[in-house]
């Protein structure tokens, strides 16, 4: 079923748990959407037909009672209530509205600027270091150097890398404008907004590299503001995150 629906309605290659609920809510709307445009096609043919000038030579406006557009009108309100309430509310709910919580769970911190993404991942000690403005001459992230959590911590530039089927979240902000961190294959799309720290979670589940797009026109540079997510398997990174600790990028 989804590789007919694939080939009807293609989109990028999926690579996240939590993308096929989002896939199928795309394939119900669009098919409901479909079902209008061929239905209303249907009906302004038979409407030109019908009452072509040939056929009704003198207008009226005496009203053509029919029950059928009554139904269709009530089956169109019925179909938009169902993917209301019985899709699109529980997907906000599970996806959007509640963050997963658990040991077994990554959080790096993604910070946009024009035009790059800076990643901060904690290091093999679980714990963040201090970040400030005031550091921000130093590195791009405003590391405290004098923090000892920060110590082991790891920054790199436009590259994330992630274990395959471990949940991440991702604490998004930025330190200029307005940018829009969206990753395709994983279906998350997220505004980042100076002053504010939003968050976009995931479990990715297949070994790879996607891509990374700023979706918010944020300056001259806004084209070439891209990155990549690389989704490898939790040896490769543990081993990576030994080989890079402490590295600030």
């Amino acid at each position: 079923m989804d590789s007919i629906l694939q080939k009807l309605l293609p989109m990028q290659p999926l690579a996240s748990v939590e993308g096929r609920d989002n896939d199928t809510l795309m394939y119900l709307i669009h098919g409901l959407v479909l079902v209008l445009f061929v239905g209303w096609a249907l009906y302004y043919i038979v409407v030109l037909i019908k009452f072509r000038q040939t056929k009704n030579s003198k207008a009226t406006d005496s009203h053509a009672a029919h029950s059928v557009s009554t139904v269709v009108e009530w089956g169109v309100v019925v179909a938009e209530l169902l993917l209301l309430f019985a899709f699109s509310i529980p997907f906000w709910a599970i996806h959007q509205a509640s963050v997963p919580e658990g040991r077994n769970i990554m959080e790096i911190k993604v910070v946009g600027q024009q035009f790059a993404w800076n990643v901060h991942y904690p290091g093999p000690d679980g714990h963040f270091g201090r970040s400030s403005a005031r550091f921000l001459n130093d590195n791009p992230l405003g590391l405290d150097p004098n923090d000892p959590d920060g110590k082991d911590d790891i920054t790199t530039m436009n590259e994330v890398y992630l274990p395959i089927n471990k949940p991440v979240i991702i604490r998004l902000t930025s330190k200029d404008v307005i940018h829009s961190f969206g990753l395709p294959a994983m279906r998350v799309k997220q505004d980042v907004i100076p002053g504010m720290v939003t968050s976009v979670w995931f479990t990715p589940n297949k070994i790879g590299q996607y891509e990374i797009a700023c979706s918010q026109l944020c300056g001259l540079g806004h084209y070439r503001m891209r990155g990549l997510v690389n989704v490898v398997s939790q040896g490769e990174f543990d081993h990576w995150i030994q080989q890079n600790k402490g590295i600030h990028d």
